[in-house]
């Protein structure tokens, strides 16, 4: 019969043939038969399913099987014998073929138990592991994988469970896709599919198991000695446990018997995988790694990796398959690559195509990847920007995307960057700090120079100056100008945590500033801003001379004098009027500054303003002043209002002649003596020597009673000394207006419309602070208006806003002090009045801090709290007021300017503008403040601006600048994307920035690997950690010092305030 059925299914008959007659025989089959003939059809039947040419034979070998194994069980054993399965397997050379696989699995389906079942399960426990070590192709792993899915007995049992799993993950690094096509594609697909699935069975079954097979996985795809390994290892990825992933990574990141060379190579293919269509979690895994990577400080392999493998990934956009994954690689890829803009260029050319055939899918897939693709362009172009020609193709084609806001810009931008990653050498070494969480940029201390790192980072942070610097040209004249330019580049754009000023101190160093020790910073500003403005004034002369001599063309006039860009940002201009007492002329001048020095007013002056409300007040700013405070002076206060304008300031008490040891006393002593001389001349007169003694007890008394009276009369004397001086000098003023009463009437009237005008201010004021009084309560001392600071200060305290009311109040030229009046041709008693015709662009006031102390010679600082409000409304000639909004705090922290400290508070010193009519006038919205403490930046508050004096007595704001608010619709619209985007760099500035980002990721790496390399060789301690971890701050000291190691003094868990 078997010989019947071999004939039929190799003859030339057509199949309808073939079938009818393979019917029958299997019909007759199904009889009993001999055991001979049973044991010819299985043998049949086995060697059809095996070799078979076609379908038809494999199918009629397949339903011999089942007919003998059903009809004739006994038999079916006695043949199906592990001697039988061990020939089937091991037929050829190599592995067992997927038929000889196949065939076994159906035969042990139809297997009855007994002892020959169990003996070749055991045969094949043993053949399926000889079979993986043998590396057999994918069709035959998958046929293994089916056979143990379908038959777990057949499973290597105990240490060779283990080492089968290791095997698997070795036989899907041999995949290779065997046939073209689609068809051949999905086919390879389903069977790594089959073979990951075994592997996540089993490790269900052994959960041990995985990470020995991990090791295996990484020894796999990190070989640089073979070929590379199949992307199908990437199946495996999607059955790890997630919760493996974060200690997985460390391990693996900080095993030093993993060379860079192992690492790069394994992270290259990890990202190759990204293409595997079926694979969950790759991108996690990878990004994972990269993270690992950065947090180790290995930034040469993520350099290299990056560069090599990101035009691949964006390439795999296309697919919608595997475009989520891709998408997100491709985001942490970039978004971290800050250091330089050679990973975003390498894309520009594809972005337009990409974006061409995202739009044509017009599928939510593509939508939404173009939407993320276009946030990703912006960030890099507002990262990198200086490229106009090859960013304008990428623009043009995302122009009808959404553009995000600023702030998500910076979101982004902040969050990834390689070196914001924490490190955990971090806590033990100050060199391994990361870049601060601020994204703001340190400045090294040179030794007692924080008081230029202060005013340098006040000007960075006054963004319209610092934009005007950038923008400056390649070839220019002006050195000094160039230097700052590179340095607020680096504080811009560069990837350390804190840069060096050495070439820019040693370029503007004050000469008469000894190195080393610390100096005036408000000093050295007004040195920096004059030489700026000097050296910008002499390149554009030696321009003009050059270009004119260069020119065929007769020399044309030359131009005026335009403005420096020291005038343009800081630049302000006032008005000095002095009005003789005597015959009334005015005389006035008009100068330039570019800061204004307050002195801190006399107390004398303090407690008149306190006890004089029912006097007639003149308004300054939103401050009511006294106005016997712009006429009459007390004497002895003429010498400090003087001294309010040069370097001798305020808080030296007058100098009053104490008359008490030489008045009453000496007066006394002289009467005595002539009651002496009275009595010699009566002792001759007997009769009356009794009556004379009489009298001189009684002339003693009086003489007692009488040096009394005397010594308060000249008290009494002193006090209205001083209130004749008052009203002689108001009785020269009615002199003077009685002679020039025309004279006197206008400025009379000027004052009084100047009052209205401030009260009519001063009522809208009030009512608007009313509507927003409980929204400020929050704010501090002072937020908002002057008035309201001047409201919160009380006796003994001051704001800013005292300061410019003294700095602007009438000045009284007296004695030594009189004015030469050309009119009168001799010096007279005159009255000064100093006005701010012109406000700047940002306001720098500095407030005297440093005094010179004339009873003990010696330069003191005055503590006094000034309250400092957000918003100011500087006073300007003719009745007009401008608006400034706070940028900068300087603090100085000592006891004088030759010793302490400085650090800096600022924001975004950016353009707002004016309020709406009808609008409550306070400040914008807080934007984040910032504090600068040399290498130390952290994240502020305004809250903390106002405080710090409280916290710290010895900590007082010095040196403030406000920025000015611009009036409605004089500039672009706030909020928009590209409002305030920093200036293009040239291409010279941008390589050397590069370069420098690039050679700091490789310091940090090899500064990581050494201290890496020195902690592992250190003793086990449980109290390593104890001196970082546990620093209670105890000496609740300042927020820093001065002193080369920079502004935290090397503790890096300092509170500050």
């Amino acid at each position: 019969m078997d010989k019947i059925l071999e004939a039929v299914v190799t003859s030339s008959y057509p199949a309808s043939v073939k079938q009818g007659l393979v019917r029958r025989v299997l019909e007759a089959a199904r009889q009993p038969l001999e055991r001979e003939q049973c044991l010819a059809l299985l043998a049949l039947g086995t060697r059809l399913y095996v070799s078979g040419a076609d379908e038809l034979p494999r199918r009629v070998g397949c339903q011999l099987l089942h007919v003998a194994g059903r009809h004739h069980p006994e038999v079916f054993a006695e043949f199906f014998s592990a001697r039988r399965v061990l020939r089937l397997l091991q037929g050829g050379a190599g592995p067992p073929s997927a038929r000889a696989l196949a065939c076994v699995q159906l035969c042990l389906q139809l297997l009855p138990e007994g002892p020959g079942a169990d003996e070749v399960f055991a045969l094949l426990r043993r053949e399926v592991l000889r079979t993986v070590c043998e590396r057999p192709g994918p069709a035959v792993c998958a046929q293994v994988a089916r056979l143990l899915a379908r038959h777990p007995r057949c499973v290597p049992d105990g240490p060779h469970r283990l080492l089968f799993c290791q095997q698997l993950v070795r036989c899907l690094g041999r995949f290779r896709c065997p046939a073209e096509g689609e068809e051949g594609a999905v086919e390879f697909l389903e069977q790594a599919q089959q073979v990951s699935g075994l592997l996540a069975q089993l490790w269900r079954a052994q959960p041990a198991a995985i990470l020995p097979c991990l090791k295996e996985l990484f020894a796999v795809i990190s070989c640089t000695e073979e070929e590379p390994p199949s992307s199908a290892l990437a199946s495996v990825v999607q059955h790890l446990p997630l919760e493996l992933m974060d200690g997985v990574v460390r391990n693996l990141s900080n095993d030093d018997s993993v060379t860079d060379s192992q690492m790069l190579t394994a992270i290259s293919r990890m990202i190759d995988w990204v293409s595997w269509p079926l694979g969950k979690n790759i991108d996690k895994w990878i990004i994972a790694l990269l993270k690992g990577l950065a947090a180790v400080k290995k930034f040469s392999i993520l350099i290299e990796v990056s560069l090599a493998k990101i035009e691949k990934v964006f390439s795999k956009l296309l697919y919608p398959i595997v475009r989520g994954a891709a998408l997100s690689v491709l985001k942490y890829m970039l978004l971290t690559f800050q250091h330089s803009h050679e990973a975003f260029h390498l894309l520009l050319p594809h972005i337009p195509p990409m974006v061409a055939s995202l739009v044509k899918e017009d599928s939510n897939s593509g939508t939404s990847c173009l939407e993320q693709l276009a946030e990703l362009v912006h960030c890099m172009v507002f990262r990198f920007p200086g490229f106009p020609d090859l960013y304008e193709p990428v623009m043009e084609a995302i122009k009808d995307l959404h553009v995000p806001n600023e702030d998500r810009i910076k979101q982004l931008l902040g969050q990834d960057a390689w070196t914001s990653q924490k490190s955990e050498l971090a806590g033990f070494y100050p060199r391994l700090m990361a870049k601060s969480d601020t994204g703001k940029i340190g400045l090294i201390n040179l030794g007692n120079t924080c008081y230029v790192n202060s005013i340098l980072q006040a000007l960075f942070m006054a963004s319209d100056f610092r934009h005007c610097v950038l923008r400056l040209t390649e070839n220019n004249s002006q050195p000094l100008m160039t230097k700052l330019q590179w340095l607020f580049a680096f504080l811009e754009h560069s990837q350390r945590p804190a840069i060096s000023p050495e070439n820019f101190l040693s370029a503007s160093w004050t000469p008469w500033f000894s190195p080393g020790t610390q100096q005036d910073c408000s000093e050295y500003l007004k040195y920096l801003l004059d030489r700026l403005h000097e050296e910008e004034k002499t390149g554009t002369r030696i321009c003009q001379k050059l270009k004119q001599s260069s020119s065929p063309s007769p020399p044309e006039e030359p131009p005026g004098p335009s403005a420096t860009s020291v005038e343009k940002m800081f630049g302000g201009k006032i008005v000095t009027r002095i009005c003789c007492l005597r015959c009334l002329n005015v005389s006035s001048r008009e100068e330039a500054f570019t800061d204004l020095s307050l002195a801190f007013p006399p107390p004398e002056r303090c407690r008149r303003h306190h006890h004089h409300h029912h006097h007639r007040r003149r308004r300054l700013g939103s401050v009511m002043l006294p106005a016997e405070d712009a006429g009459a002076q007390e004497p002895g206060s003429a010498g400090p209002r003087r001294q309010r304008k040069h370097c001798i300031t305020g808080g030296v008490p007058p100098t009053i002649l104490d008359m008490e040891g030489l008045g009453p006393h000496g007066l006394g002593g002289q009467s005595g003596q002539e009651e002496k001389v009275e009595e010699e001349e009566k002792v001759k007169e007997e009769e009356k020597v009794k009556e004379k003694v009489e009298e001189e007890e009684e002339e003693r008394a009086a003489q007692e009673e009488k040096e009394k009276v005397e010594e308060e009369k000249e008290k009494v004397e002193e006090e209205k000394k001083v209130e004749e001086e008052k009203e002689k000098e108001m009785e020269e003023e009615r002199a003077a207006q009685d002679k020039e009463e025309e004279v006197k009437k206008k400025v009379k009237e000027k004052v009084e419309e100047e009052e209205k005008v401030e009260e009519k201010e001063k009522e809208a004021q009030e009512e608007k602070e009313a509507a927003a009084d409980g929204e400020e309560a929050a704010a501090g001392p002072g937020p908002g208006t002057l008035q309201s600071a001047a409201a919160a200060s009380g006796d003994g305290s001051r704001s800013v806003l005292d300061l410019v009311n003294y700095f602007l109040s009438p000045e009284r030229l007296t004695s030594e002090n009189r004015y030469h009046c050309e009119s009168c041709a001799s010096l007279q008693d005159a009255e000064k009045v100093v006005e701010l015709s012109q406000g700047p662009r940002y306001l720098i006031l500095t407030l005297l801090r440093f005094s010179f102390d004339l009873r003990t010679m010696r330069r003191r600082k005055i503590l006094d709290d000034v309250s400092v409000p957000l918003l100011l409304r500087l006073p300007l000639a003719g009745g007009r007021g401008q608006a400034y909004d706070l940028c900068s705090v300087v603090v100085h922290s000592g006891l004088s300017s030759e010793s302490g400290h400085y650090y800096c508070y600022a924001r975004e010193g950016a353009a707002r503008p004016a309020p709406a009519l009808g609008a409550a006038e306070r400040p914008e919205p807080d934007n984040q403040w910032y504090l600068f403490n040399d290498t130390r930046v952290s994240f502020s508050s305004f809250e903390s601006v106002s405080n710090v004096t409280s916290f710290f007595p010895k900590d007082t704001a010095y040196v403030l600048f406000y920025r000015q608010r611009p009036e409605e619709g004089s500039e672009a619209e706030p909020g928009s994307p590209r409002t305030r985007a920093e200036p293009t760099l040239h291409k010279d500035l941008m390589e050397a920035i590069s370069k420098d980002n690039i050679l700091f990721l490789q310091e940090q790496e090899k500064e990581a690997r050494s201290r890496a390399a020195y902690i592992s060789a250190l003793p086990a301690s449980p109290h390593w950690r104890r001196g970082f971890d546990d620093d209670k701050d105890e000496d609740k000291g300042p927020p820093g010092g001065c002193g080369p190691a920079g502004g935290s003094g090397g503790d890096f868990n300092r509170l500050v305030f």
